[in-house]
């Protein structure tokens, strides 16, 4: 016989609570073990009371009396290392998504989801899926793309910098020889290979990407 997902529920609102409960209560495959008003309340069964020593889930509110839903995430995964996580609360904060994401929640679910979305989410974390809501995982995509890493600024050789600086400063290559007292060949070499680092054909756009590669920040390497 398939063993039973078993789950408990960290909600202080009894009406919700109530809700939840009849909800996993028609799912032949799942088990609510608990329900607990308060986060202190889950891990003192987690660490104490022998039905919840296999738990698969907890389904964790955020706005909860005493300690928060986020303060209990890392003593929860503390206390149980093999339980997942879904979020089951109210708040769509983009401060509470990542953090919550970021703590190692495997899944994000707002109240207003339906009874077949939190169950199926369930079975999708328990498969080691991710079950976010449709609003929240868009969110979080666009997050991501924002915070993609940037191409890596070109290394130039310090020479290649200081002809790049004046270069940005206005002074054409016979100018930049005479300053670094080198020859206008070595000039001519050095831009050229400016150039092909930055992938551009002319001394603006040259001054351009280096300016948004940030390569004329004070200090810089």
């Amino acid at each position: 016989m398939k063993k039973k997902i078993h789950l408990i529920l960290v909600e202080d609102h009894p009406e919700y609570r109530e809700v939840i409960e009849m909800t996993l209560a028609m799912e032949p495959d799942m088990k609510l073990t608990g329900a607990f008003g308060s986060a202190e309340g889950a891990l003192h069964g987690l660490l104490h009371l022998s039905q919840h020593k296999d738990t698969d889930i907890v389904l964790l509110d955020l706005n909860l009396p005493g300690m928060s839903g986020l303060e209990a995430m890392p003593l929860i995964t503390e206390a149980a290392p093999h339980t997942k996580i879904i979020v089951l609360s109210q708040s769509d904060k983009e401060a509470d998504v990542l953090q919550a994401i970021t703590l190692g929640a495997a899944g994000y679910l707002l109240k207003s989801a339906t009874d077949t979305q939190i169950t199926e989410g369930i079975r999708i974390v328990l498969n080691g899926g991710a079950s976010l809501d449709s609003g929240i995982a868009r969110f979080i995509l666009n997050a991501l793309k924002e915070k993609r890493p940037k191409a890596p600024a070109p290394a130039l050789s310090k020479r290649e910098m200081e002809v790049l600086t004046l270069m940005a400063e206005g002074h054409v290559q016979k100018e930049i020889a005479e300053r670094l007292a080198i020859s206008n060949y070595t000039v001519n070499d050095h831009v050229n290979r400016i150039y092909e680092k930055l992938h551009v054909a002319n001394a603006p756009a040259a001054v351009d990407k280096a300016h948004r590669f940030g390569l004329f920040q004070p200090n810089r390497e």
